[in-house]
């Protein structure tokens, strides 16, 4: 696989169900925010802006994970979350039950407020 990019390696390696589910969330991500940097952090695909990580998604034995999950958007999306596992810092979702869009929307766009409002 020459010339494949680290997070293309890394989704090559998960269940063909799982690499789907990340791909897609990949894509969307990509989208919402165009100028942002992919990379690999702690282990994970991760995309960056500005030198800064703003989300994460990493596929797991039983589940895919979108990271950070922050208390605030735990409490202003706590009946859209219900149904998907989770844990302190992240979301839990599997290929046959995926985030919905407007979900991880939200989520990217609150994170990169998170950061916006660290930087002043």
């Amino acid at each position: 696989m020459a010339g494949a990019s680290p997070i293309d390696a890394y989704l090559a390696a998960l269940p063909v169900d799982q690499r789907g589910a990340l791909r897609h969330l990949r894509a969307q991500v990509a989208r919402l925010v165009p100028d942002a940097v992919e990379t690999i952090s702690y282990g994970m695909p991760a995309f960056k802006l500005n030198g800064r990580a703003f989300v994460w998604f990493a596929g797991w034995k039983n589940h895919c994970s979108i990271y950070p999950l922050t208390g605030a958007f735990l409490e202003a999306h706590r009946d859209e979350l219900k149904g998907y596992g989770r844990t302190k810092g992240s979301l839990h979702f599997t290929p046959d039950a995926p985030l919905p869009e407007g979900l991880v929307d939200d989520l990217v766009r609150q994170r990169l407020a998170d950061l916006a409002g660290e930087a002043q």
